[in-house]
């Protein structure tokens, strides 16, 4: 699962992928792109993923990538979503199948994306915040 959000909005989207990599990460950045609001810029907090910096990259003109120092996981609030994904809505489960699997990923995150006040808890960060 890719996946993104917007603590501001309180929002996001994934998409749900047999593999990753940079083709993924295509597909990943152009879904973001689509739902991000009209004549807004989407900064993208990234970690050290290969296909994170790849040249191959398609980055749409409503998306800027910030890369994350190495080894600094505390900075990325994406990083909590997931563990909030894994402790909440997808543990303790075994699944029989390839598709129960990306069903189970799917519901979890529509019912991650029906709590918006979830959502902003996780990924604020008074480090990003815009000062006035």
């Amino acid at each position: 699962m890719f996946g993104a959000i917007c603590p501001a909005r309180g929002t996001g989207v994934a998409v749900v992928l047999p593999e990753i990599g940079i083709d993924a990460m295509n597909l990943h950045l152009a879904e973001i792109s689509q739902n991000i609001s009209v004549s807004a810029t989407a900064l993208l907090i990234l970690d050290g993923a290969g296909w994170h910096s790849s040249p191959k990259l398609v980055v749409p003109e409503n998306i800027v990538l910030m890369p994350l120092p190495p080894y600094a996981p505390e900075l990325n609030s994406v990083e909590n979503l997931w563990d909030y994904l894994r402790s909440n809505l997808l543990s303790h489960c075994v699944w029989d199948t390839y598709d129960a699997i990306v069903d189970a990923c799917c519901a979890a995150w529509k019912a991650l994306m029906a709590t918006s006040d979830v959502i902003t808890s996780i990924g604020t960060r008074s480090w990003a915040q815009v000062k006035s």
